[in-house]
């Protein structure tokens, strides 16, 4: 009797104006090659944060699967984060 555990990309979604991402990730528990448990757990990226120069601190993705690495870079363009920074800095100083 084997059982083996997985992990699995399952969804990820670019959403809104600043293209965050949601990930739900699946892990898989099997036992003799037959699925017995599977869980969902859900995370979300926004590309970055402010410091306190205003500069924008992109989000540390290296951690990330290589699938969500690929998705990340390619929707978080240098416009975006521009605007994104933009509303960052907006927030911050609205508050």
């Amino acid at each position: 009797m084997a059982i083996t555990k997985e992990t699995q990309i399952a969804k990820i979604e670019v959403v809104g104006k600043y293209k965050a991402l949601q990930i739900a990730t699946d892990t898989i528990i099997k036992e003799d090659d037959v699925e017995i448990s599977r869980t969902r757990h859900r995370h979300a990226l926004c590309l970055g944060t402010l410091d306190d120069s205003n500069n924008l601190v992109d989000t540390n993705i290296s951690g990330e699967d290589a699938e969500v690495q690929a998705v990340a870079n390619t929707v978080w363009t240098d416009s975006i984060k521009t605007a994104w920074k933009n509303k960052l800095i907006a927030d911050k100083e609205d508050s």
